[in-house]
């Protein structure tokens, strides 16, 4: 299954925010997630690169490298005007914060069937995308499907 990461995941895993259980499950998660198909919104490049250098306390050039790699070993997606435009659409009618709904639009895009993402309401599907919180005590059964399947 092709999945979209949010930037909440990427950061934990990078230990940005002290929370050891936390970058444990970002982790584990990410290399479950390693046998799929991985795609990173632009849009959470963006973040990812901001979190790194603003809570995470890495030079410019240190976060730039670590986003950097991180785009190269899994697909780096990015937006259109077009894009843009579905993603505003999603935005107005599901009441949705414009850069969630950009990240959700592309990873729709993406042919995506998961986004792993904290801060959105687990189990929201928009256009065949399924919002999936990798920290829940109870995980989604798609993420807990993905991450019973052997190596």
């Amino acid at each position: 299954m092709r999945l979209a990461l949010d930037t909440n995941v990427l950061g934990y895993a990078a230990g940005v925010g002290d929370d050891e259980p936390k970058r444990r499950r970002a982790v584990q998660v990410l290399k479950a997630a390693s046998r799929q198909d991985v795609i990173i919104p632009t849009q959470v490049a963006g973040e990812f690169y901001n979190i790194l250098t603003r809570k995470g306390g890495h030079p410019p050039k240190v976060a730039r490298k670590i986003v950097e790699d991180w785009s190269a070993g899994v697909g780096l997606t990015a937006h259109s005007a077009a894009t843009m435009a579905t993603a505003l659409e999603g935005a107005a009618f599901f009441n949705l914060q414009i850069w969630d709904a950009l990240i959700l639009t592309i990873a729709a895009e993406a042919g995506c069937g998961l986004l792993l993402s904290e801060d959105m309401q687990d189990g929201f599907v928009y256009r065949g995308v399924t919002v999936t919180n990798p920290f829940a005590e109870t995980l989604h059964p798609l993420l807990a499907s993905l991450l019973e399947t052997p190596s």
